[in-house]
This record gives structure tokens, sequence and C-alpha cells, in this order.
């Protein structure tokens, strides 16, 4: 079967189910800015002014209306009216798809990317400037352990963490009510849930995996439960095998939740499925927050989520799945000072602030944000990741994309009923092969 695969959504491209006034708030803030002519003067200056001066190049993929204004306003919060900010908009899927070269001979200073794998191997290939002098002069106090591991490589740092999203399991509250069903805390529990909701008619979980990259999700969070976070980051780095027996548990444990999945999930899109969800059809989904956008405004507060449930009591629920957009400095910025002040910048309460008064679908990392406009789900996903030991940021962000389109394509050949033994062994060529 020939696929068209996908990338996971970045956090700037989804968001939040929001209520009619967040909505209105952040149409207002956009209609505040003023025009944009491709170059910020930064404003403030007084006490807090940085040191740095000069004009600095940032590199912009944010091409969705919302995310666009958000960063230009968070840019011109930059208390220093020494440093000239030049916005360099780049299409977001060149941006990604030619990363390297772009890097090689770069444009920019300072510019977005993702935590986890597809930072290390940038910082691996010394295509990025180390930056941890701007962690531990201020980011390490207010951002979570999980935010600074998924920033480093080999001990250092490399990355300002921007937004984010949760992977979590997501249901309807009144119709678990009228269930009598709780949220599981182990494995067992949540089979002996579906039993009951499938007696009772209800389809326990929703999935559409068209594009190969939701079930991937469902690989993921088994994994990590199962085996561990280091376990599933050597696994994606091609440092564990496929053949393993631990990750052939991961498929057989999975495979007893398929009876209770979606038939067919592999021709639904992501958002049919969650129409499932929102009818009452279905009575779970392990997807990203980003669900809660397909509920209707008066029916979002029905949505909740609890975490993948406890598979092995040596990892518990240490593990929690975020994929982080942020910032990097290019290996030779032409003003490395005036960069690392402009990531470090991006990295405070008062930039994140700013980008949330314009788009409020989002959940910043900074500890001390003001979350007085988040709702329920976006508070309960924030305090879940910011408590986290571990934080994933996704299969096809935690390996390279190659092999990501492959792993896609054997999950859904497992999804499909194919052979788990011969599905594992040509992953592990492939893995031998690419990674």
């Amino acid at each position: 079967m020939t696929a068209e695969f996908q990338q996971s959504p970045s956090p700037s491209e989804v968001g939040f189910a929001l209520g009619r006034r967040d909505v209105l708030k952040g149409a207002a803030a956009l209609g505040g800015i003023a025009a944009f002519s491709g170059v910020l003067a930064a404003c403030g200056g007084g006490d807090d002014a940085g040191s740095a001066s000069g004009t600095i190049r940032v590199g912009s993929n944010y091409s969705n209306e919302l995310p666009n204004a958000g960063l230009r306003a968070a840019l011109d919060s930059l208390p220093n009216d020494d440093l000239t900010i030049e916005l360099n908009e780049v299409d977001h899927n060149t941006y990604q798809e030619q990363i390297v070269a772009y890097l090689q001979d770069p444009p920019d200073d300072v510019a977005p990317w993702f935590a986890g794998f597809r930072l290390q191997a940038l910082a691996s290939q010394d295509l990025l400037l180390d930056i941890s002098d701007v962690w531990t002069d201020g980011l390490d106090d207010v951002l979570s352990g999980g935010f600074k591991q998924a920033s480093t490589y080999e001990g250092k740092q490399y990355f300002v963490p921007w937004t984010y999203y949760s992977w979590q399991v997501h249901y309807r509250k009144d119709v678990w009510a009228d269930l009598g069903a709780t949220p599981p805390g182990t494995f067992d529990e949540l089979l002996a849930l579906c039993e009951t909701l499938d007696a009772a008619g209800v389809t326990p979980f929703a999935l559409g995996n068209d594009g190969r990259w939701p079930a991937m999700g469902t690989f993921d969070q088994i994994n990590f439960r199962l085996n561990g976070y280091q376990y599933h980051v050597d696994l994606m780095a091609g440092d564990e095998s496929w053949t393993d027996d631990r990750t052939k548990a991961v498929f057989t444990e999975w495979a007893k939740l398929l009876p209770y999945t979606q038939s067919e999930p592999n021709g639904r899109e992501w958002n049919d499925a969650a129409q499932a969800l929102v009818k009452g059809e279905a009575a779970m989904y392990l997807i990203g927050n980003f669900v809660g956008s397909e509920f209707p405004e008066d029916e979002a507060d029905q949505l909740d989520f609890f975490p993948f449930p406890v598979m092995n009591d040596e990892h518990g629920l240490d593990t929690v799945e975020a994929p982080i957009d942020g910032w990097v400095v290019v290996a030779n910025p032409d003003n490395e000072a005036g960069a690392k002040e402009v990531v470090a910048h991006l990295g405070t309460a008062l930039a994140q602030d700013a980008y949330l008064s314009v788009d409020p679908s989002v959940q910043a990392p900074n500890n001390n944000v003001d979350t007085s406009a988040y709702n329920a789900l976006q508070a309960k996903s924030a305090a879940a990741v910011q408590g986290a030991k571990n934080v994933t940021q996704f299969l096809d962000r935690d390996t390279v994309a190659a092999f990501a389109n492959e792993a896609g394509q054997g999950i859904a050949d497992f999804l499909a009923g194919g052979d788990i033994d011969a599905i594992l062994a040509d992953l592990q060529a492939k893995a031998e092969t690419i990674l």
C-alpha cells in the first residue's frame, strides 16, 4: 500500500479549543500590532537593557497569521534598544527539508528548530552554537529539568524552548459520567475498562492513522511506559534493536488494545477519528492536546485527559511526550553576543507572555508565564510537562526523517494485521542502513 507520509504537527500549527473571549483576545492583539516592514527595532531600554548592540537576523518559518504576529510581538518586547532585529521569513516546509544546507551557509544568526533528537542531529554536525551560558545565566531557574534535557547534546545546551503541547489519553467527561467510568491507573485496568466500554456499545479507542504519524504516538507511549525513557530514545537512535524482545513486547501489548480500537485506522484522518470522540461514539483518543480544536465551543469544557497508564513500576509515569519548538543560534553568528541575548529573551516570561497575548492557543514553557488565560486542559497539560522527569518529542522528531517514514509504515502494517516478527525484522534491517 502506497501512503503519503506527513509529519506530526508543530505547536505553532495547532492549538487548543478556545472560548470566544480568548479568540477575540488574540484577534484584538493581532489588530493592535502596527504594520511590519521586516525590521523590528527593539524597544524598552532602561535598567533591564542588555549589553549587546548591532543587528541580529532572526529566521522564521511561522507562516500562519497568529503565530507570525505573536513572534513579532515577542521580539518587539526585547528590552535593549541597542539591538535591531531583522526578521527573515522562510517557507515552513522548505525550511525543514533544507535545514542542513540552510545552516551550512546561514542567512541568519538565530533560527527556529525542534528539541530532542532533531536538535542533537544538528549539534553533532557542529552546525549550532553552544548556548549553555544562556541556561546558567537564567533559564535554569525558570525551565524544568525535562525541558533542559530536551535542549541538551553531550552535556551542553543548544536550544531555548518556546512552545509545546503534550500527548495524552483524551476523553469526554459527560460520556464517562454516564458510563460510570474513571481513568485507569495501570494497563490491566485500562484493558478491563475497554472490555466494559465495549460491552456497553461504545468503541473504547478512536484512531485515525492516515499520514502514518498519529499511531506513532501509541507506539511511543507503550515503549517508554514498558521499557523506559532511555531504551526508547536509544531505539530511536539505532542503539537498540527492533528485533529485541523488549521491542516486540511493545507490539504484543499493543495488540491487546486493537480489538477495542476503531477498525481500519490507516484510511482515516486524525480529525475524522476525533469526531467519534466528540460524538461520544468512542470513549478515548490517544492524541495531542490539539484534539480540543475539534470540539464545538460549547462542549470544549467536556474534554479531559489522563496519562497513558503504568505498565512497569520501574518507570511509572516518569515520561511525557511533548513536542517542543524553540530557538537555536547558528554555529558562527555574525553577532554572537546579540544572538545569545535574543534567544535568552525568547526564553523569558516577558517574551512568552507577549506571544501568548496574540496566540493564546499554545502552551509556553517558562514557569513564570501568565497562565490565567489557559483553559483547564492547557493548565493540566502544562503541569504534567513541567513536572516530568523525562520529555520525549514524538517518534518523527526523535529519529531521522527517513527512518521515521519506515517506522510509520511498519506500524501501519501492524495495524493492518501484518506479522509482528516480519515487520520488526524489516525495521531492524532498515535501521541498520539508515541510522
